[in-house]
Protein backbone atom coordinates (compact mmCIF):
# COMPACT_ATOMS: atom_id res chain seq x y z
CA UNK A 1 0.00 0.00 0.00
CA UNK A 2 3.04 2.40 0.74
CA UNK A 3 4.38 1.95 -3.19
CA UNK A 4 0.87 3.00 -4.61
CA UNK A 5 1.14 6.44 -3.97
CA UNK A 6 4.72 6.82 -5.59
CA UNK A 7 3.79 5.57 -8.32
CA UNK A 8 0.61 7.48 -8.95
CA UNK A 9 3.33 10.82 -8.52
CA UNK A 10 4.83 9.94 -11.11
CA UNK A 11 2.42 9.13 -13.99
CA UNK A 12 1.33 12.52 -13.14
CA UNK A 13 4.57 14.48 -13.15
CA UNK A 14 4.69 12.84 -16.67
CA UNK A 15 1.37 13.32 -17.75
CA UNK A 16 1.80 17.06 -16.91
CA UNK A 17 4.94 17.27 -18.73
CA UNK A 18 3.48 15.95 -21.85
CA UNK A 19 0.65 18.64 -21.57
CA UNK A 20 3.15 21.61 -21.58
CA UNK A 21 4.84 20.23 -24.91
CA UNK A 22 1.81 19.70 -26.52
CA UNK A 23 0.79 23.14 -25.81
CA UNK A 24 4.02 24.46 -26.51
CA UNK A 25 3.81 22.89 -30.38
CA UNK A 26 0.68 23.97 -30.42
CA UNK A 27 1.41 27.89 -29.95
CA UNK A 28 4.50 27.15 -32.27
CA UNK A 29 1.74 25.80 -35.56
CA UNK A 30 -0.54 28.73 -35.29
CA UNK A 31 2.26 31.32 -35.08
CA UNK A 32 3.55 29.46 -38.36
CA UNK A 33 -0.30 29.86 -39.33
CA UNK A 34 -0.48 33.45 -38.23
CA UNK A 35 3.06 34.60 -40.28
CA UNK A 36 3.64 32.37 -43.05
CA UNK A 37 7.02 32.45 -45.17
CA UNK A 38 7.21 31.59 -48.49
CA UNK A 39 9.11 28.72 -49.19
CA UNK A 40 11.09 29.95 -51.94
CA UNK A 41 11.84 33.15 -50.48
CA UNK A 42 13.54 31.25 -47.38
CA UNK A 43 17.58 31.51 -47.54
CA UNK A 44 18.66 29.44 -44.71
CA UNK A 45 21.66 31.10 -42.97
CA UNK A 46 25.03 30.23 -44.08
CA UNK A 47 26.98 28.13 -41.73
CA UNK A 48 29.87 29.18 -39.43
CA UNK A 49 32.62 27.66 -41.41
CA UNK A 50 31.14 29.72 -44.71
CA UNK A 51 33.46 32.45 -45.59
CA UNK A 52 32.42 36.20 -45.39
CA UNK A 53 31.20 37.51 -49.49
CA UNK A 54 31.09 41.40 -50.08
CA UNK A 55 28.21 42.84 -51.21
CA UNK A 56 28.48 43.82 -54.98
CA UNK A 57 28.00 47.53 -55.36
CA UNK A 58 25.84 49.75 -57.82
CA UNK A 59 27.08 49.70 -61.87
CA UNK A 60 26.82 53.62 -61.49
CA UNK A 61 29.21 53.58 -58.75
CA UNK A 62 31.54 51.06 -60.34
CA UNK A 63 32.48 53.61 -62.98
CA UNK A 64 35.29 56.29 -62.53
CA UNK A 65 34.54 59.55 -61.83
CA UNK A 66 36.34 61.23 -64.94
CA UNK A 67 34.59 58.45 -66.72
CA UNK A 68 31.26 59.29 -65.85
CA UNK A 69 31.72 63.57 -66.37
CA UNK A 70 32.95 62.55 -69.64
CA UNK A 71 30.48 60.74 -70.73
CA UNK A 72 27.89 63.53 -69.19
CA UNK A 73 29.87 65.90 -71.16
CA UNK A 74 30.30 63.63 -74.36
CA UNK A 75 26.56 63.66 -75.37
CA UNK A 76 25.93 66.99 -74.67
CA UNK A 77 28.61 67.86 -77.04
CA UNK A 78 26.99 65.34 -78.98
CA UNK A 79 24.02 67.38 -78.92
CA UNK A 80 25.36 70.77 -79.62
CA UNK A 81 27.08 69.60 -82.79
CA UNK A 82 24.13 67.84 -83.98
CA UNK A 83 22.05 71.33 -83.35
CA UNK A 84 25.02 73.15 -85.00
CA UNK A 85 25.15 70.91 -88.09
CA UNK A 86 21.31 71.58 -88.44
CA UNK A 87 21.75 75.63 -88.33
CA UNK A 88 24.82 75.52 -90.95
CA UNK A 89 22.57 73.54 -93.32
CA UNK A 90 20.20 75.45 -93.23
CA UNK A 91 22.67 78.71 -93.48
CA UNK A 92 24.18 77.14 -96.77
CA UNK A 93 20.21 76.42 -98.16
CA UNK A 94 18.97 80.65 -97.95
CA UNK A 95 22.83 81.35 -97.71
CA UNK A 96 22.18 83.76 -100.21
CA UNK A 97 19.19 85.71 -98.10
CA UNK A 98 21.87 85.17 -95.03
CA UNK A 99 24.30 86.89 -96.73
CA UNK A 100 22.18 89.72 -97.86
CA UNK A 101 21.14 90.45 -94.38
CA UNK A 102 24.19 90.62 -92.94
CA UNK A 103 25.54 92.79 -95.96
CA UNK A 104 22.53 95.14 -95.07
CA UNK A 105 23.51 94.58 -91.24
CA UNK A 106 27.57 96.23 -91.94
CA UNK A 107 26.19 99.19 -94.26
CA UNK A 108 23.32 100.20 -91.82
CA UNK A 109 25.96 100.26 -89.54
CA UNK A 110 27.77 102.80 -91.84
CA UNK A 111 24.82 105.03 -92.58
CA UNK A 112 22.75 104.83 -89.35
CA UNK A 113 24.76 107.44 -87.29
CA UNK A 114 23.94 109.75 -90.04
CA UNK A 115 20.21 109.32 -90.05
CA UNK A 116 20.70 109.54 -85.94
CA UNK A 117 22.32 113.16 -86.86
CA UNK A 118 19.71 113.79 -89.30
CA UNK A 119 16.83 112.99 -86.01
CA UNK A 120 18.38 115.29 -84.04
CA UNK A 121 18.13 118.05 -85.99
CA UNK A 122 14.43 117.62 -86.08
CA UNK A 123 14.61 115.74 -89.59
CA UNK A 124 11.34 112.91 -89.54
CA UNK A 125 12.52 109.19 -89.43
CA UNK A 126 11.06 108.64 -93.30
CA UNK A 127 13.17 111.87 -95.19
CA UNK A 128 16.16 111.01 -93.20
CA UNK A 129 16.18 107.35 -94.13
CA UNK A 130 15.85 108.39 -97.62
CA UNK A 131 17.99 110.74 -97.73
CA UNK A 132 20.88 108.85 -95.99
CA UNK A 133 19.97 105.86 -98.02
CA UNK A 134 20.39 107.67 -101.27
CA UNK A 135 23.36 109.53 -100.41
CA UNK A 136 25.10 105.91 -99.72
CA UNK A 137 24.21 103.97 -102.27
CA UNK A 138 24.58 106.64 -104.58
CA UNK A 139 28.21 106.96 -103.13
CA UNK A 140 28.55 103.10 -103.72
CA UNK A 141 27.59 103.25 -107.32
CA UNK A 142 29.68 105.91 -108.35
CA UNK A 143 32.49 103.94 -106.92
CA UNK A 144 31.87 100.89 -109.02
CA UNK A 145 31.21 103.19 -112.01
CA UNK A 146 34.43 104.75 -111.52
CA UNK A 147 36.19 101.69 -111.28
CA UNK A 148 35.00 100.13 -114.75
CA UNK A 149 35.31 103.21 -116.80
CA UNK A 150 38.93 103.20 -115.83
CA UNK A 151 39.95 99.85 -116.52
CA UNK A 152 37.38 99.91 -119.82
CA UNK A 153 39.77 103.57 -120.55
CA UNK A 154 43.19 101.59 -119.99
CA UNK A 155 42.68 98.22 -121.09
CA UNK A 156 44.19 98.72 -123.89
CA UNK A 157 47.13 99.96 -123.14
CA UNK A 158 47.29 97.59 -120.16
CA UNK A 159 47.43 94.71 -122.56
CA UNK A 160 50.24 96.12 -124.46
CA UNK A 161 52.37 96.73 -121.42
CA UNK A 162 51.51 93.65 -120.11
CA UNK A 163 52.91 92.06 -123.34
CA UNK A 164 56.02 94.20 -123.46
CA UNK A 165 56.11 92.97 -119.67
CA UNK A 166 55.93 89.50 -120.86
CA UNK A 167 58.86 89.96 -122.99
CA UNK A 168 61.09 91.49 -121.02
CA UNK A 169 60.07 88.73 -118.04
CA UNK A 170 61.03 86.25 -120.55
CA UNK A 171 64.64 87.88 -121.24
CA UNK A 172 65.23 88.07 -117.78
CA UNK A 173 64.80 84.18 -117.25
CA UNK A 174 67.01 83.91 -120.20
CA UNK A 175 69.36 86.05 -118.56
CA UNK A 176 68.92 84.78 -115.10
CA UNK A 177 71.31 82.62 -113.26
CA UNK A 178 68.68 80.21 -112.73
CA UNK A 179 69.65 78.69 -116.47
CA UNK A 180 66.25 78.69 -117.85
CA UNK A 181 66.42 77.77 -121.68
CA UNK A 182 64.23 79.51 -124.51
CA UNK A 183 63.31 75.40 -125.06
CA UNK A 184 61.57 75.23 -121.52
CA UNK A 185 59.86 78.33 -122.25
CA UNK A 186 58.08 77.43 -125.60
CA UNK A 187 57.17 74.63 -123.78
CA UNK A 188 55.10 76.22 -121.07
CA UNK A 189 53.42 78.17 -123.27
CA UNK A 190 52.44 74.95 -125.44
CA UNK A 191 51.41 73.74 -122.44
CA UNK A 192 49.52 76.66 -120.92
CA UNK A 193 47.79 76.73 -125.09
CA UNK A 194 47.34 73.00 -124.81
CA UNK A 195 45.53 73.27 -121.23
CA UNK A 196 43.02 76.01 -122.68
CA UNK A 197 42.25 74.48 -125.52
CA UNK A 198 41.43 70.70 -123.47
CA UNK A 199 39.29 72.39 -121.03
CA UNK A 200 37.01 74.62 -123.51
CA UNK A 201 33.84 72.85 -122.71
CA UNK A 202 34.83 73.39 -119.17
CA UNK A 203 35.42 77.29 -119.40
CA UNK A 204 32.20 77.55 -121.70
CA UNK A 205 30.58 75.91 -118.54
CA UNK A 206 31.96 78.48 -116.22
CA UNK A 207 31.07 81.47 -118.20
CA UNK A 208 27.10 80.10 -118.00
CA UNK A 209 28.06 79.58 -114.74
CA UNK A 210 29.15 82.97 -114.07
CA UNK A 211 26.22 84.24 -115.23
CA UNK A 212 24.16 82.20 -112.86
CA UNK A 213 26.61 84.18 -110.69
CA UNK A 214 25.78 87.39 -112.48
CA UNK A 215 21.66 87.20 -111.46
CA UNK A 216 22.77 85.71 -108.11
CA UNK A 217 24.75 88.79 -107.60
CA UNK A 218 22.21 91.24 -108.62
CA UNK A 219 18.96 89.51 -106.33
CA UNK A 220 21.38 89.77 -103.74
CA UNK A 221 21.99 93.16 -104.16
CA UNK A 222 18.21 93.85 -104.90
CA UNK A 223 17.97 91.97 -101.09
CA UNK A 224 20.74 94.04 -98.96
CA UNK A 225 19.13 97.38 -100.65
CA UNK A 226 15.78 96.73 -99.35
CA UNK A 227 16.92 95.48 -95.76
CA UNK A 228 18.70 98.12 -94.85
CA UNK A 229 15.98 100.92 -95.77
CA UNK A 230 13.55 98.81 -93.24
CA UNK A 231 16.71 98.27 -91.10
CA UNK A 232 17.31 102.15 -91.44
CA UNK A 233 14.07 103.10 -90.99
CA UNK A 234 12.56 100.61 -88.46
CA UNK A 235 15.17 99.08 -86.52
CA UNK A 236 14.42 99.90 -83.39
CA UNK A 237 11.05 98.04 -83.59
CA UNK A 238 12.47 95.26 -85.40
CA UNK A 239 14.65 94.65 -82.11
CA UNK A 240 12.16 95.03 -79.92
CA UNK A 241 10.10 92.70 -81.53
CA UNK A 242 12.84 90.35 -81.33
CA UNK A 243 12.78 90.60 -78.01
CA UNK A 244 9.65 88.97 -77.89
CA UNK A 245 10.72 85.84 -78.99
CA UNK A 246 13.38 85.47 -76.23
CA UNK A 247 12.30 83.64 -73.26
CA UNK A 248 11.17 86.30 -70.29
CA UNK A 249 13.84 84.86 -67.65
CA UNK A 250 16.33 85.53 -70.29
CA UNK A 251 15.03 88.64 -72.05
CA UNK A 252 16.73 91.56 -69.63
CA UNK A 253 20.25 89.96 -70.27
CA UNK A 254 19.50 89.71 -74.02
CA UNK A 255 17.80 92.78 -73.96
CA UNK A 256 20.94 94.85 -72.76
CA UNK A 257 23.57 92.27 -74.81
CA UNK A 258 21.74 93.46 -78.03
CA UNK A 259 22.91 97.41 -78.13
CA UNK A 260 26.60 96.12 -76.81
CA UNK A 261 26.88 93.91 -79.77
CA UNK A 262 25.68 96.97 -82.19
CA UNK A 263 28.11 99.39 -80.73
CA UNK A 264 30.47 96.63 -81.46
CA UNK A 265 29.48 95.78 -85.00
CA UNK A 266 29.56 100.05 -85.58
CA UNK A 267 32.63 100.67 -84.23
CA UNK A 268 34.26 97.54 -86.51
CA UNK A 269 32.58 98.37 -89.44
CA UNK A 270 33.63 102.42 -89.13
CA UNK A 271 37.11 101.11 -88.30
CA UNK A 272 37.50 99.12 -91.06
CA UNK A 273 36.21 101.61 -93.85
CA UNK A 274 38.62 104.41 -92.26
CA UNK A 275 41.47 101.69 -92.36
CA UNK A 276 40.52 100.61 -95.26
CA UNK A 277 40.65 104.10 -96.94
CA UNK A 278 44.14 105.04 -94.89
CA UNK A 279 45.51 101.91 -97.01
CA UNK A 280 43.93 102.86 -100.35
CA UNK A 281 45.07 106.22 -100.32
CA UNK A 282 48.51 105.68 -99.42
CA UNK A 283 49.34 102.61 -101.39
CA UNK A 284 47.71 103.97 -104.56
CA UNK A 285 49.64 107.32 -104.00
CA UNK A 286 52.91 105.22 -103.76
CA UNK A 287 52.06 103.06 -107.11
CA UNK A 288 51.27 106.37 -108.82
CA UNK A 289 54.13 107.91 -108.23
CA UNK A 290 56.26 104.53 -109.40
CA UNK A 291 54.65 105.11 -112.57
CA UNK A 292 52.40 101.75 -112.32
CA UNK A 293 49.37 102.23 -114.47
CA UNK A 294 45.79 101.62 -113.44
CA UNK A 295 46.91 103.18 -109.89
CA UNK A 296 43.68 104.70 -108.93
CA UNK A 297 41.57 100.96 -109.93
CA UNK A 298 44.07 99.18 -108.09
CA UNK A 299 43.64 101.96 -105.07
CA UNK A 300 40.15 101.14 -104.95
CA UNK A 301 40.50 97.36 -104.85
CA UNK A 302 42.52 98.14 -102.28
CA UNK A 303 40.10 99.62 -100.12
CA UNK A 304 37.22 97.06 -101.47
CA UNK A 305 39.73 94.19 -100.68
CA UNK A 306 40.60 95.43 -97.03
CA UNK A 307 37.02 94.43 -95.91
CA UNK A 308 38.45 90.55 -95.86
CA UNK A 309 40.91 90.59 -93.02
CA UNK A 310 44.55 88.92 -93.47
CA UNK A 311 43.22 87.74 -97.52
CA UNK A 312 42.26 90.87 -98.75
CA UNK A 313 45.50 92.65 -97.66
CA UNK A 314 47.46 90.03 -99.14
CA UNK A 315 45.48 89.55 -102.53
CA UNK A 316 45.66 92.95 -103.11
CA UNK A 317 49.15 93.83 -102.85
CA UNK A 318 49.66 90.89 -104.69
CA UNK A 319 47.66 92.34 -107.31
CA UNK A 320 49.61 95.62 -107.37
CA UNK A 321 53.04 93.77 -107.18
CA UNK A 322 51.60 91.99 -110.12
CA UNK A 323 50.55 94.65 -112.37
CA UNK A 324 53.83 96.54 -111.61
CA UNK A 325 56.09 93.53 -112.15
CA UNK A 326 54.46 92.75 -115.75
CA UNK A 327 54.24 96.50 -116.91
CA UNK A 328 57.07 98.36 -115.10
CA UNK A 329 59.88 95.58 -114.25
CA UNK A 330 61.47 93.66 -111.43
CA UNK A 331 62.36 97.11 -109.70
CA UNK A 332 58.78 98.54 -109.87
CA UNK A 333 57.76 95.72 -108.63
CA UNK A 334 59.88 95.40 -105.96
CA UNK A 335 59.49 98.85 -104.83
CA UNK A 336 55.60 98.55 -104.90
CA UNK A 337 56.31 95.12 -102.87
CA UNK A 338 57.84 97.67 -100.38
CA UNK A 339 55.05 100.22 -100.25
CA UNK A 340 52.45 97.84 -99.47
CA UNK A 341 54.53 96.10 -96.97
CA UNK A 342 55.47 99.47 -95.68
CA UNK A 343 51.90 100.98 -95.01
CA UNK A 344 50.42 97.40 -94.03
CA UNK A 345 52.73 97.24 -90.79
CA UNK A 346 51.53 100.70 -90.04
CA UNK A 347 48.13 99.31 -90.33
CA UNK A 348 48.87 96.04 -88.46
CA UNK A 349 50.55 97.57 -85.52
CA UNK A 350 49.06 101.94 -85.55
CA UNK A 351 45.98 102.06 -86.91
CA UNK A 352 43.92 98.98 -85.79
CA UNK A 353 44.57 98.84 -82.33
CA UNK A 354 44.35 102.58 -82.32
CA UNK A 355 41.35 102.99 -84.54
CA UNK A 356 39.11 99.88 -83.70
CA UNK A 357 39.94 99.76 -79.96
CA UNK A 358 39.48 97.14 -77.72
CA UNK A 359 35.91 96.95 -78.22
CA UNK A 360 36.42 94.82 -81.28
CA UNK A 361 39.71 93.37 -80.39
CA UNK A 362 40.19 89.85 -81.76
CA UNK A 363 42.99 87.61 -81.44
CA UNK A 364 44.89 86.69 -84.72
CA UNK A 365 44.79 83.16 -84.16
CA UNK A 366 40.48 83.33 -84.23
CA UNK A 367 41.07 86.03 -86.79
CA UNK A 368 42.66 83.48 -88.63
CA UNK A 369 40.19 80.49 -88.37
CA UNK A 370 36.80 82.58 -88.50
CA UNK A 371 37.93 84.05 -92.00
CA UNK A 372 39.30 80.16 -93.30
CA UNK A 373 35.67 78.65 -91.83
CA UNK A 374 33.92 81.64 -93.45
CA UNK A 375 35.84 81.27 -96.53
CA UNK A 376 35.02 77.61 -96.41
CA UNK A 377 31.11 78.00 -95.77
CA UNK A 378 30.28 80.50 -97.84
CA UNK A 379 33.36 81.81 -100.01
CA UNK A 380 34.09 85.13 -100.29
CA UNK A 381 30.96 86.25 -98.62
CA UNK A 382 31.86 84.31 -95.84
CA UNK A 383 35.29 85.68 -95.07
CA UNK A 384 34.36 89.21 -94.94
CA UNK A 385 31.46 88.38 -92.34
CA UNK A 386 33.21 86.06 -90.10
CA UNK A 387 35.51 88.49 -88.48
CA UNK A 388 32.33 90.73 -87.26
CA UNK A 389 30.22 87.77 -86.28
CA UNK A 390 33.41 86.90 -84.39
CA UNK A 391 33.53 90.30 -82.88
CA UNK A 392 29.88 90.72 -81.96
CA UNK A 393 29.93 86.99 -80.53
CA UNK A 394 32.83 87.98 -78.03
CA UNK A 395 31.05 91.04 -76.93
CA UNK A 396 28.06 89.35 -76.24
CA UNK A 397 29.59 86.36 -74.22
CA UNK A 398 31.30 88.92 -72.40
CA UNK A 399 28.18 90.87 -71.58
CA UNK A 400 26.29 87.79 -70.68
CA UNK A 401 28.56 86.41 -67.93
CA UNK A 402 29.57 89.95 -66.57
CA UNK A 403 25.28 90.54 -66.20
CA UNK A 404 25.05 87.03 -65.07
CA UNK A 405 27.72 87.38 -62.31
CA UNK A 406 26.04 90.81 -61.28
CA UNK A 407 22.68 89.02 -60.97
CA UNK A 408 24.33 86.25 -58.77
CA UNK A 409 25.21 89.09 -56.58
CA UNK A 410 22.26 91.18 -56.73
CA UNK A 411 19.76 88.51 -55.88
CA UNK A 412 21.47 86.43 -53.42
CA UNK A 413 19.34 84.88 -50.83
CA UNK A 414 19.35 86.86 -47.28
CA UNK A 415 18.15 84.95 -43.85
CA UNK A 416 14.82 86.01 -42.68
CA UNK A 417 12.66 85.87 -39.83
CA UNK A 418 14.23 85.18 -36.71
CA UNK A 419 17.27 84.20 -38.87
CA UNK A 420 17.83 87.08 -39.76
CA UNK A 421 17.24 88.72 -36.69
CA UNK A 422 19.80 86.50 -34.81
CA UNK A 423 22.39 86.77 -38.05
CA UNK A 424 22.00 90.52 -37.97
CA UNK A 425 24.85 92.19 -35.48
CA UNK A 426 23.10 93.66 -32.42
CA UNK A 427 24.04 97.57 -32.08
CA UNK A 428 26.45 97.65 -28.94
CA UNK A 429 25.58 100.17 -26.65
CA UNK A 430 28.83 102.42 -25.99
CA UNK A 431 29.70 101.82 -22.69
CA UNK A 432 30.31 105.33 -20.62
CA UNK A 433 34.16 106.58 -20.08
CA UNK A 434 35.95 105.70 -17.25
Amino acid sequence: MSRVPGWLGRLGAGLTEISERYNERRAEAEREQDDPEPAGDHVPPPPDYAPDVAARPDPALAVPWGVRVAAEAGWRLLVLAGTLWVLMRVISAVQLVVLSFVIALLITAILQPTVARLRRHGVPRGPATALTALFGFVVIGLIGWFVTWQVMENIDDLSGQIQDGIDELRNWLLNSPFHVTDKQINEIATNLREAVGANTDQITSAGLEGVTVVVEALTGILLSVFCTLFLLYDGKRIWEWTLKLVPAAARPGVAGAGPAAWRTLTAYVRGTVIVALIDAIFIGLGIYFLDVPMAVPLAVFIFLFAFIPLVGAVVSGALAVVVALVTQGVFTAVMTLVVVLAVQQIEGHILQPFILGRAVRVHPLAVVLAVACGGMVAGIGGAVVAVPLVAVTNTVAGYLRSYSQKSALRHSVRPRGATALSAEPTPQTPSAPE
